[in-house]
């Protein structure tokens, strides 16, 4: 599955209105099917990469995650064990998947191009070393830009084609809102502001947050699909962009992003029950 852009930082707006778009099949995929359909387009490995986002959760809330110790690694490990979040992503997406959609995605992902595609991106959600891979990333970029190489044109034309660039944005808006929402109806912190002033904070923030998410966005794709040729590209770029699998697209977006505010939320519960502690 196509990386999301990283950012500090599910979106249920999202989720709600796409899943009355999708929810009109005459019947819902099935849910082996589903399964079968999430292993193949790497939608675990993505899943999984929520788990990493984690350690940003305490600077959110102003906390030192190392107080904690080894508490916060249980924390992590339990709230966002991978299995969990897959079986949540795959009860909604058996729900509001249409068999039509799904047998057009898994037709593309099937393919030689489909499945080295998604075994690059599985390596490069888990790549442990972000700050190597952005480094790398830049490099090529640079590179490219010396050369005034086409290819910018052609990931950011990838990028477009996935809803990178708003998808995220809606994605921190309402994780960060909901976790810190979360977070104080738990007693772990005391919000200063109304939701209302918190909303708009972050909306002013907005145009650096857009400008930087399309940036770490190129910098990934060039990093991913560095083996990739420029026609293998904008053959995955076509794919992207066919109605069906912007549908497709749509819906497994938002289900990550409601996973992922969920599983902050939990951890936000969790919180209020545990207290800072010194590692023996």
């Amino acid at each position: 599955m196509r990386a999301v852009a990283r950012y500090t930082l599910t979106f249920p707006f999202l989720l709600a209105a796409v899943v009355m778009v999708l929810a009109q099949p005459l019947r819902a995929a099935d849910p082996v099917r589903v399964d079968e359909f999430l292993e193949v387009t790497g939608f675990d490995v993505a899943l999984e990469s929520i788990r990493l986002s984690a350690d940003s959760a305490p600077q959110m809330l102003g906390i030192d995650a190392q107080a904690f110790g080894s508490e916060w690694s249980r924390l992590v490990r339990e709230v966002f064990e991978t299995d969990v979040m897959l079986q949540m992503g795959s009860e909604i997406l058996s729900e509001t998947l249409s068999d039509d959609a799904l047998e057009h995605a898994a037709e593309f992902y099937a393919t030689d191009l489909g499945e080295r595609l998604v075994a690059a991106e599985n390596a490069s959600h888990m790549e442990d070393d972000d700050a190597a891979k952005d480094e790398a990333g830049e490099a090529i970029i640079a590179g490219l830009e010396r050369l005034e190489s086409p290819r910018i044109a052609l990931l950011e034309r990838l990028n477009d084609a996935s809803d990178v660039e708003d998808s995220s944005i809606r994605a921190i808006q309402e994780v960060q809102i909901r976790f810190l929402r979360a977070a104080a109806n738990a007693g772990v912190i005391k919000l200063q502001m109304e939701e209302q002033d918190l909303r708009a904070a972050l909306e002013a923030q907005e145009p650096e947050m857009r400008s930087s998410i399309r940036r770490n966005a190129l910098v990934g794709s060039a990093y991913t699909y560095q083996a990739f040729s420029d026609a293998e590209v904008e053959k995955y770029a076509e794919a992207l962009e066919d109605p069906t699998m912007q549908e497709v697209y749509a819906l497994m977006n938002a289900v990550q992003y409601e996973i992922m505010a969920n599983r902050y939320e939990a951890v936000a519960q969790r919180l209020a029950g545990m207290q800072p502690s010194q590692d023996l």
